[in-house]
């Protein structure tokens, strides 16, 4: 059996589609689920099906030793990004190399680095009078958003579009296609 850790800090909707996916998987399980936040959707969501979830302070992220137990403790294969607001730690980065992944709501190198997040992409895409946008799944480097990039999806961001829209749709992607890529890696 291979093991996925999810790491989020929000409300967990990619997370409970990605432990969704692999509910029924004889060969890979969402194993465990840690957050930087004990008060956001993410807990009850993967609670509900049966999957653990730990919350680390920033610092406990930063310094790595606990947040490796955790992960020991649970065998992971991979960690998965899901709206994690951290920046993952050398500690982390050292122990699983390669093993490490995220994605991210944007073609990337476009509308990446520190501070490029959510709406502040879609925001950014919109107003730059972008025509199309999508999802970027990368490995985990030590800088944001410049690791290499594994997947890449694209939708049309119509003139009339608005950021929330344009959220609409890189979240349909989202959900259409990380699983996948997830199982792709692991198989």
């Amino acid at each position: 059996m291979k093991n996925i850790a999810i790491f989020a800090s929000g409300s967990g909707t990619n997370a409970e589609n990605i432990a969704r996916y692999f509910s029924k998987s004889e060969t890979i399980k969402v194993a465990v689920v840690l957050s930087n936040n004990r008060n956001v959707g993410v807990h009850g969501r993967v609670n509900k099906l049966g999957i653990p979830s730990f919350v680390f302070s920033r610092d406990e992220f930063a310094e790595g030793s606990a947040v490796l137990a955790k992960l020991a403790e649970y065998d992971t294969d991979l960690i998965v990004l899901a709206g994690f607001m951290n920046k993952i730690s050398d500690t982390l980065l050292n122990a699983y190399p390669g093993k490490i992944i995220n994605i991210h709501p944007a073609l990337l190198p476009k509308y990446g680095g520190k501070g490029m997040y959510g709406m502040h992409v879609h925001e950014a895409v919109v107003a730059a009078g972008e025509k199309e946008t999508g999802i970027t799944i990368h490995y985990i480097d030590e800088h944001y958003d410049e690791g290499t990039t594994i997947f890449q999806a694209k939708c049309p961001v119509l003139p009339s579009d608005t950021p929330e829209e344009v959220a609409t749709k890189v979240h349909a992607l989202e959900y259409a296609h990380y699983p996948h890529v997830i199982e792709d890696l692991l198989r």
